[in-house]
């Protein structure tokens, strides 16, 4: 058994002498008899938004269906001397924020970049690092994953693969080599199935709804409203939707996906620069035929650049300027370059490169879904889910841009229409199970999102805990979201408390850090009473500072040093009382 001075936490030290006891008993009983050629693998993933966990999902299913043994885990609680005893690992790890691991995958990295980590010779793995081009530090967790174990002497089974938004093309070419390298390996490892508390278990179909990412429901608009005023210099929306007719089902801090379509005039505008017509018939994968004006609207992404459409375009081009930004050097150049730029401004400053409609198909991305945080109750709006969406509008480069789906929600989806939407669990961010428990939940802009649903979920199912909110916006007078609705709430005692930061309606700005320090005693106090922390938003900004701020108000009440109060936010996050939906 693990002694209780090994350097892990309760839920890891109980996985693993959980999988040491399993080995034990196995060894008593002696090796299975097992089909030659197949593996062992365990199926790590570290997940935001749930994405590397339902591909996570996927691969292990093939693998079952290959003959080997697929076990499939969350790297929350996982060790790494978990990985010193594998023979074979596949990890799919999401990166968010400025390069982080998500939320639940930072004590394992932590504890892997230790200069205590065990060794892993006897380890192979492969890395599915999926992330978002548009940030600077592109998959960055996983490529840094990579690179760990591989100094910690474990062996590639290939090169790790990175993801941009668009995940499934990149996916299933990571997933067939690996299957591919797998059926060629003859020997068969040892099974360590030992697992006392399901950390690790093996893949298991869920019950789930016929409707899903790749089949999704025809809801109809049945309200769309604004939350901000028309002076504001922002723009949200309150959109509501009616499941009638689907056995769709969601829970209070789940995602709404919606599969979006381009602006029918930039589509347009694209086919008349490119001197294509539209109607010509273009092929895509999984998709198969389809005219081209089709393909551009509904299942292809022309408002976002990428380094590979950019090599694209500019190895069909040979355009010298192009080619100069894609040297390794010129990496900064090239991000300022596609940063705020889409394909119509290829064809504008590089005219004359596409050779034809398949050409043009074939250099881009599939258009990926949008996640919105549901802002709704199932208990309290049965038969509907609701939104919040700001709606993105710039200028830059001469052209007025805007953001794919939330401009055809304010543009051009009536009431009465219907789009096609798919519900993304987010198992991670849950109510206390625990209605008595007191709840803090900060969420900024449309960070509040969620926390109209939990209030509303509290509500219905008449949890007696206390709830708190910490909410932020430019103007009190412009962009005070749900104003009557938290208004309310708090006339009628659920709201317990709200603490709003306008960051405009004073010379100096505030933010709903700086409304957490304000109030720190109290705040540390209902820590101290067992309040599970909620936080909603911008990754790289809001959420650093909001942990900055938590880490301070337990420096100064509880009266800590910089040390205890990060062991004090690690037990946070240790007992599920700290949870972020960032992004």
């Amino acid at each position: 058994m693990v002694p209780d001075s090994a350097p892990f936490t309760p839920a890891q030290r109980a996985w693993l002498n959980g999988f040491l006891a399993g080995m034990f008993s196995q060894a008593q009983a002696g090796p299975p008899a097992t089909a030659a050629a197949t593996r062992d693998v365990a199926v790590l993933y570290a997940s935001q938004t749930g994405t590397s966990e339902r591909l996570a999902k996927k691969i292990a299913k093939e693998l079952k269906a290959q003959g080997h043994t697929a076990r499939i885990a969350s790297l929350e609680g996982y060790a790494p001397a978990a990985l010193a005893v594998e023979q074979c690992a596949l990890i799919l790890a999401s990166t968010y924020g400025e390069g982080d691991p998500p939320d639940v995958a930072q004590p394992f990295f932590a504890q892997l970049c230790d200069d205590a980590a065990p060794r892993l010779e006897t380890l192979q793995y492969a890395v599915l690092a999926l992330g978002d081009s548009h940030y600077e530090h592109f998959c960055k967790f996983g490529v840094d994953l990579d690179s760990r174990l591989a100094s910690l002497g474990a062996r590639p089974l290939q090169p790790v693969v990175t993801c941009d938004v668009d995940v499934d093309e990149p996916f299933e070419q990571w997933k067939s080599g690996l299957l591919a390298r797998l059926a060629e390996s003859g020997a068969t490892t040892a099974h360590l199935n030992g697992n006392s508390n399901g950390a690790v278990a093996a893949a298991h179909a869920e019950p789930t709804s016929r409707y899903h990412r790749d089949n999704p429901f025809a809801a109809t608009l049945i309200e769309k409203r604004p939350l901000t005023h028309d002076i504001s210099s922002k723009q949200t929306l309150h959109m509501a939707f009616s499941l009638a007719g689907s056995d769709l089902t969601y829970e209070a801090g789940d995602a709404l996906g919606v599969l979006a379509a381009n602006d029918p005039a930039l589509v347009a505008e694209v086919l008349d620069h490119a001197k294509l017509s539209g109607t010509e018939t273009v092929t895509l994968a999984k998709a198969g035929p389809m005219e081209l004006r089709e393909a551009l609207t509904h299942h292809l992404q022309i408002t976002r650049l990428s380094r590979k459409l950019v090599e694209a375009y500019a190895k069909a081009g040979d355009c010298g300027v192009l080619l100069g930004l894609l040297k390794p050097e010129q990496q900064t150049h090239l991000d300022t370059y596609i940063y705020d730029r889409g394909l119509i401004d290829l064809l504008i400053e590089y005219p004359g490169v596409v050779s034809g409609a398949q050409a043009m198909v074939d250099m881009l991305a599939k258009l990926a879904p949008r996640l919105y945080s549901i802002s709704s109750s199932p208990k309290a709006h049965a038969g509907e889910v609701h939104a919040t969406v700001a709606v993105v509008r710039y200028r830059s480069h001469n052209r007025e841009r805007g953001g794919v789906c939330s401009t055809l929600f304010a543009d051009r989806l009536p009431e009465g229409a219907t789009m096609p939407v798919y519900i993304q669990p987010n198992k991670k961010f849950r109510l206390p199970a625990d209605g008595a428990a007191p709840v803090v939940m900060i969420g900024p802009g449309t960070g509040i999102a969620p926390f109209r649903a939990f209030l509303h979920e509290r509500c219905a199912t008449g949890a007696t805990g206390k709830n708190w909110l910490f909410f932020g916006e430019r103007s009190a007078a412009t962009d005070f979201l749900y104003r009557e609705e938290l208004e309310q709430m708090t006339a009628g005692g659920i709201l317990t408390r709200l603490d709003t930061a306008f960051s405009r309606d004073q010379e100096h700005k505030i933010y709903v850090q700086d409304r957490m320090v304000e109030q720190g005693a109290e705040l540390y106090a209902w820590l101290e009473q067992g309040a599970t922390v909620y936080v909603c938003g911008d990754a790289s900004r809001m959420a650093k500072d909001v942990d900055a701020a938590l880490h301070t108000v337990i420096e100064r009440h509880g009266g800590r040093d910089a040390e205890a109060a990060r062991e004090y936010v690690a037990a946070l996050h240790e007992a599920k009382r700290y949870l972020r939906d960032v992004y």
